[in-house]
């Protein structure tokens, strides 16, 4: 399948010297010939200005890229202000996200769901955007059911989404299972398996922790047994997340869409790995 997305997802950094740091990393990145870079945006719009500044810098080497937007705790002036702002810089590809609600703030803003968003973008730009949402193979933290999560990634599609990048996860069923739950909802748009390599597993444990992404028992064991053996930790998760993306790639999943906390070590070696540079 030569039409395959493969993407890289960055967070915009607030420091001269992060700035440096990912500047090095989306040129190494750059290299690989992705179809684009993501980049993140803080919750509540926390880092707005970082986020569009961060595309254009990418863009301006020549390479694709689409900021996240996301509608917790925004007016819908404020959104339209930010569409405004993409689209006068000549950008046609964005990720509309929820996105989570800042500490301290108790109202969710005027568009309360993703799927409102992307109706929101849709009437204000028409289809000046190429949209991409986002979806859970293993749920939503917040779903109460299981059939939920596919009709609201049904109500983002409806509402004019164009691909969809899913929460990242290490149980390949769970992504052909809800492959298999959307077909039947008549969900046809590209569905790309977002990956998370492993450098840190504390950190990984976190994060999943956060946001309902469930690492297997027999991989937590396994990792835990490590201790603080960061080289087999890292060969460990190079390994077991280089399978997973050979099963994805196996079985027909449209591309891969690389979370890479902004370094590019990991995602590269992947990335090698499965043979992807002489595309």
């Amino acid at each position: 399948m030569s039409n395959r997305t493969y993407s890289f997802e960055f967070f915009p950094p607030r420091t001269p010297a992060g700035k440096e740091k990912l500047r090095a990393t989306w040129e190494q990145l750059g290299q690989l010939k992705p179809k684009f870079f993501s980049v993140t945006f803080g919750a509540g719009g926390s880092t707005r200005d970082g986020t569009l500044d961060t595309v254009l810098d990418i863009r301006r080497a020549g390479l694709e890229a689409a900021p996240h937007i996301s509608c917790v705790a925004s007016s819908r002036a404020e959104i339209g202000a930010i569409l405004g702002q993409y689209k006068a810089a000549g950008i046609r590809h964005v990720v509309a996200l929820r996105g989570d609600l800042p500490s301290g703030v108790a109202m969710a803003g005027e568009l309360r769901y993703a799927n409102e968003l992307v109706a929101y973008i849709r009437e204000m730009t028409g289809d000046w955007f190429h949209i991409e949402v986002g979806c859970y193979p293993e749920y939503h933290p917040q779903t109460r059911r299981a059939a939920d999560e596919v009709k609201n990634f049904k109500k983002k599609v409806d509402a004019g989404a164009n691909a969809a990048i899913t929460q990242y996860f290490y149980n390949a069923d769970a992504y052909f299972r809800f492959l298999d739950e959307c077909a039947a909802a008549g969900i046809t748009i590209p569905i790309v398996p977002g990956i998370m390599p492993i450098g840190n597993f504390s950190q990984l444990a976190r994060f999943s922790d956060t946001c309902g992404a469930e690492i297997p028992r027999w991989m937590r064991l396994k990792f835990e047994g490590y201790g603080d053996d960061s080289a087999s930790i890292r060969a460990f998760g190079l390994d077991v997340v280089t399978v997973l993306c050979e099963k994805l790639l196996a079985a027909g999943a449209p591309g891969l869409h690389f979370y890479t906390l902004n370094q590019a070590a990991l995602s590269t070696t992947i990335w090698e790995r499965l043979g992807l540079s002489a595309r």
